[in-house]
């Protein structure tokens, strides 16, 4: 393999070049990014990017990429791929052959159809001149509204708190971060915000957004109307698949690819936000959104590309900075679990496992970093843990 080339410059994209780099892997790499930056960090966009505007956010020193021989082609984009003679071709209307290609196409927001929502005043965190824009923005608004109670919207809501913004959340669905968290975390953070002086407004959909002078007024189900200055909109992410679609690859949710990372196409792999693939910790396909998974993809695949054959099968975990709140999850929930508490959920320091027959399956910590790490490994070697003793703190957690 002489060449490969990498559709997608963010933590898949990068630490997979990266990681051919230092698994020896002497062929040509071509990074491509439809965005004008060197390759950047998003998670702290939506945590704390916006009050330490200037910060350095790079994955690696723009020298890196030159260091290494890895071409950085920023500000282009892929139009087409031609398989049929393993080539892109770009916006510019380059054409590149490839021996293997990787997309790394990650995801955007999911815009509902909501009359007014795509006006050009909305407000999001998915890229640094998104968090540029709203740093600028901010200092005129006393009130938003943000759309969607999942963890981008409950980032940014802590952290417009603190900056002392007035802000309301909207949740289409009856508890906060529903689809990720046990109820007994999604209860304590209803509460740690509203005790922040978020406002939350669960079950409730959005009908329409009015814009006014420089004002907005949602217009929620049920009649309610909140004034503002700004919505910022959260409510969830789309694959990027339009392009692996347009080449004729399997889709579903995502680019579908197997154990292995490929996709339909041998010649084609898929990494990160953009995949979907069958995990050993949940049934059917899975698709996550994650730092982590990210990065493992691209090591995964870099190990097969230059020459050993491993199945993807990292175990996922996740964080999230709420206000002056840490959550962090290992493992993936899924109905049926049983659920245990330990620690005391009035103190803010908590953590939530959940049990299959006794077995660790995933873990809530709150707070809790050492319970997560140490929870991490448990998942990883199949632990059994009695109930009664770890929701016994006078039992330690390394003991059991």
């Amino acid at each position: 393999m002489n060449s490969v080339i990498i559709v997608g410059a963010g933590h898949a994209g990068v630490e997979l070049a990266a990681a051919l780099r230092q698994r020896r892997f002497a062929g040509a790499i071509d990074l491509v990014s439809d965005e004008g930056e060197v390759p950047y960090q998003r998670p702290p966009l939506s945590k704390d990017y916006i009050k330490r505007l200037g910060s350095p956010l790079v994955l690696r020193p723009a020298k890196f990429y030159e260091e290494q021989k890895i071409g950085l082609r920023l500000g282009v984009s892929v139009a087409a791929i031609d398989r049929a003679v393993r080539s892109v071709i770009l916006s510019n209307g380059e054409v590149l052959a490839y021996d293997h290609l990787v997309l790394a196409t990650g995801a955007r927001n999911r815009r509902p159809p909501v009359p007014g929502i795509d006006h050009h005043d909305i407000l999001q965190l998915r890229s640094l001149t998104d968090a540029r824009d709203l740093a600028k923005r901010i200092r005129n608004f006393r009130r938003i509204v943000v759309i969607g109670g999942g963890f981008v919207g409950l980032e940014a809501a802590g952290l417009l708190r603190l900056m002392g913004i007035e802000v309301d959340v909207v949740e289409m669905a009856p508890r906060l971060m529903q689809r990720a968290v046990s109820p007994t975390v999604s209860e304590w953070f209803l509460k740690f915000h509203h005790d922040s002086g978020v406002g939350v407004h669960l079950s409730r959909q959005v009908e329409a957004v009015e814009h006014c002078d420089g004002r907005v007024n949602v217009l929620l189900a049920g009649g309610v109307h909140l004034e503002a200055d700004a919505v910022l909109l959260a409510a969830g992410v789309m694959p990027n698949v339009e392009l692996a679609a347009a080449a004729g690859l399997e889709i579903n949710n995502g680019v579908v690819v197997d154990d292995f990372l490929a996709t339909s196409d041998p010649a084609i792999s898929a990494i990160g936000d953009c995949a979907v693939y069958p995990s050993i910790h949940l049934p059917g396909p899975t698709r996550l959104e994650s730092v982590q998974n990210a990065c493992d993809h691209a090591r995964t695949l870099a190990a097969r590309l230059t020459g050993t054959l491993q199945p993807y099968d990292a175990l996922p975990w996740f964080w999230s900075v709420q206000g002056a709140a840490r959550l962090q999850i290992a493992g993936l929930t899924k109905p049926g679990l049983t659920e245990v508490v330990r620690g005391d959920i009035g103190s803010g320091r908590f953590s939530v496992f959940l049990l299959d027959d006794d077995r660790l399956q995933a873990a809530e910590t709150v707070n809790s970093p050492a319970d997560h790490m140490l929870a991490r490994r448990l998942i990883v070697q199949g632990a059994r843990l009695d109930p009664m003793a770890l929701a016994d703190n006078s039992v330690e957690l390394s003991d059991l």
